[in-house]
């Protein structure tokens, strides 16, 4: 009986021992790297602060009571430093890819040490002498942190990184604070593999990234070319086109723009409610074609509409101004115009195919009808579910004070302004509108 008992106990044993150490090798699901990054001399120095168990493939030596041992992890950990993190790490100067990295120290540090807030605090840990043994620590629940150096020509070189850590979780976040020979600080938090991302960047790095931005982010969202749709069909000629783009340009911009400067409210409840006003929106003007409304008076209705989907184009650039650096103004504006080249990507194709439709295949007026219903079927159904969203967030109104008319005050004088000169350019194209068109009141085909 003994025997059997003995091979049972064993059998057990060893599975919760495979099993230990099966999970002991499972991809984390969430791990957070912190970066502090600052030009010295002829070295950048980089110290880096990541989870020890997203260090997998491992065989962390422990202690007979089953604790990390780690005057015998010591000796491992520049090679661990190497493989899991130097080896994914690219670092440019001035455009130029450097060497990989020198792991110039490495160390174990405790779950609730807060080197890390800042470089010099981080540096005196890191070149600190090891924890002891004593401390009584398991390895899953232990900081790894590293110093590497790369030799660089200046400390007042442009640097970018390409932190590709997406290996060591399912999800990860390389939380990023550097530190120029200058003294500026500039934070990024860096979802998965993010590409190459300058530091400190210049005006023309910030502008072209933000163009390229606006840019894919009109083409790719589906409620804002819906609703360019909707403005375009009944405007086929090129001066009352113009006059409604411009309006609805003027508008959106005011909004993208007051956004990124703090004058829109932060309330969880907010997005919800322009992402169901532009559909409502969306909706509108598909009726509107339907029920064939003049057309001479559309663009004050773009420019109303524009104010309500710039703050949806606000949206966009929340995780992405930490990339305008010291260019905020700039990387709005490029970002406006990256909107624009995709806006006018867009009625370059719409445009000639309307008029083919309305040519060869079906009459303007039934046409405008037929497509309208079915924008406006979509943006239904949008605003419905949309709406029951809002529904899940208790609006609370902001109490009426100095500091909410001050704000109101600030919106509306810039709303005026846009407004004055959208209506300066229509008035400027309305003459020779009605001069090609005469008597051409409910639409431009």
């Amino acid at each position: 009986m003994r025997r059997p008992l003995q091979a049972i106990l064993f059998a057990a044993i060893s599975l919760v021992a495979a099993v230990h150490t099966a999970a002991a090798h499972d991809i984390p699901s969430d791990v957070t790297v912190q970066m502090l990054i600052r030009p010295d001399g002829q070295h950048l120095q980089l110290l880096l602060r990541v989870p020890l168990a997203a260090m997998r493939d491992v065989d962390f030596p422990a202690t007979p009571q089953g604790y990390l041992d780690i005057e015998q992890l010591a000796p491992q950990l520049p090679g661990v430093a190497t493989v899991w993190l130097s080896d994914f790490l690219r670092v440019e100067e001035n455009g130029e890819r450097l060497p990989r990295g020198h792991v110039a120290a490495t160390r174990i540090s405790l779950p609730s040490d807060r080197s890390f807030t800042s470089f010099e605090a981080a540096m005196a840990l890191v070149t600190s002498p090891r924890l002891p043994d004593s401390d009584n620590l398991f390895w899953n629940q232990v900081n790894f942190d590293v110093l590497l150096e790369y030799p660089i020509h200046s400390a007042r070189s442009a640097f970018s990184i390409d932190p590709r850590f997406q290996h060591l979780a399912a999800r990860v976040l390389t939380v990023v604070r550097f530190t120029s020979a200058g003294g500026i600080e500039r934070d990024y938090a860096l979802d998965g593999n993010p590409g190459l991302v300058p530091l400190d960047p210049g005006w023309f790095q910030a502008a072209s990234r933000f163009v390229r931005l606006g840019f894919l982010h009109i083409l790719d969202g589906t409620d804002h070319l819906l609703f360019l749709f909707c403005l375009v069909i009944p405007l086929r000629r090129f001066r009352p086109l113009l006059a409604v783009i411009t309006a609805f340009t003027a508008a959106h911009s005011i909004t993208l723009i007051g956004s990124a400067f703090g004058l829109a409210p932060n309330a969880l409840w907010f997005p919800p409610l322009i992402e169901t006003l532009i559909a409502a929106s969306i909706v509108w003007m598909a009726l509107e074609n339907i029920v064939g409304a003049k057309v001479q008076h559309r663009w004050m209705i773009a420019f109303g509409f524009g104010l309500v989907h710039g703050f949806g184009f606000s949206f966009a650039l929340r995780q992405t101004l930490q990339f305008a650096g010291s260019h905020l103004l700039l990387s709005l504006v490029s970002f406006n115009l990256g909107v624009e080249l995709g806006q006018l990507m867009v009625l370059a194709i719409l445009i000639p195919a309307l008029y083919v439709l309305f040519r060869f295949v079906v009459e303007p007026r039934m046409g405008t009808i037929i497509l309208s219903a079915f924008i406006a079927h979509t943006g239904w159904h949008w605003m419905a579910d949309r709406a029951a969203e809002l529904r899940r967030f208790h609006i609370d109104l902001p109490a009426i004070n100095l500091a909410l008319l001050a704000l109101a005050m600030k919106w509306l004088t810039i709303a005026w302004v846009a407004a004055g000169i959208s209506w300066l350019v229509v008035h400027y194209l309305r003459p020779r509108q009605t001069a090609d068109a005469p008597g051409a009141a409910r639409s431009e085909s």
